[in-house]
């Protein structure tokens, strides 16, 4: 039996991890569970976590719907959580790691910043299986989101990705509606930015200090055909494999600097 890690940044007591946590369940894939004891949003590959010298404090947890399955809130990013899970904490570690759903779309180059996609990131560093799942909502979101879509959209995903090669990692995302509505999942190009741009002022007061204000917009220009968020806005649920961190060869020539 497939063991999966089930992990988010929105933290523990997020519905869309206890959702994706049945799923793996209902698979047939032996589940543990290990999330953020807070909300981790935007930490990307981060590995922080609350130290206490070189204690990490966990937390155990019952979730709801899921009598019998262990789960751990912990004091530290989710990419940590994957991380230590392959230095010895989990035994045996997992096959595959399952990180969300997330609450918000992750999409174009803007899933750097993603603590969901650098889970799955840091999946193939290990050399597991990644999946990210995300429900593109509209924001703030309204407090019933369609966690069942999501689930109906990655069952044959999930599939796929335990027949792939280890190092495999994937991203999903369904839009927020009933299953009905959504037109065929598409795989997608990451457009250059996301469905939003954060733009920041710095306002000095008058006692000299002062803080960086930001403020978030859609942005002006159509998203480019064929793109991720393209295709979410046309009801596509959209999926992308993407490519861990790896060298590229040849900068000597590239840069004329060879001997």
């Amino acid at each position: 039996m497939a063991r999966a890690l089930i992990t988010n940044d929105d933290g523990i007591d997020s519905p869309g991890l206890w959702a994706l946590a049945a799923a793996a369940r209902d698979a047939g894939l032996e589940v543990v569970v290990a999330a953020p004891h807070l909300d981790s949003s935007g930490v990307g590959t981060s590995v922080l976590s609350v130290r206490d010298g070189a204690r990490t404090e966990v937390h155990a947890r019952e979730l709801p719907g899921l009598p019998g399955v262990e789960a751990w809130a912990v004091e530290g990013h989710p990419a940590y959580i994957v991380h230590v899970a392959g230095r010895g904490w989990l035994d045996p570690v997992p096959d595959v790691v399952l990180s969300g759903i997330n609450v918000g779309a992750n999409v174009g180059h803007a899933v750097l910043h993603s603590g969901t996609v650098g889970a799955a990131l840091t999946a193939a560093r290990h050399g597991w299986r990644g999946l990210a799942v995300s429900l593109e909502t509209a924001w703030p979101p309204p407090e019933q989101l369609h966690w069942d879509t999501a689930v109906a959209v990655l069952a044959p995903v999930l599939t796929g990705l335990l027949a792939a090669p280890a190092g495999t990692v994937l991203s999903l995302n369904v839009p927020d509606r009933p299953a009905a509505a959504l037109r065929e999942l598409r795989e997608a190009r990451l457009a250059r930015f996301g469905i939003v741009q954060v733009c920041v002022a710095h306002r000095i007061e008058e006692n000299g200090g002062g803080g960086l204000h930001a403020t978030v917009g859609e942005l002006e220009d159509p998203p480019e055909p064929g793109t991720d968020v393209a295709l979410l806005a046309a009801g596509h649920p959209t999926l992308t494999e993407l490519t861990p961190l790896r060298e590229r060869p040849g900068v000597l020539e590239r840069l004329a600097l060879g001997g």
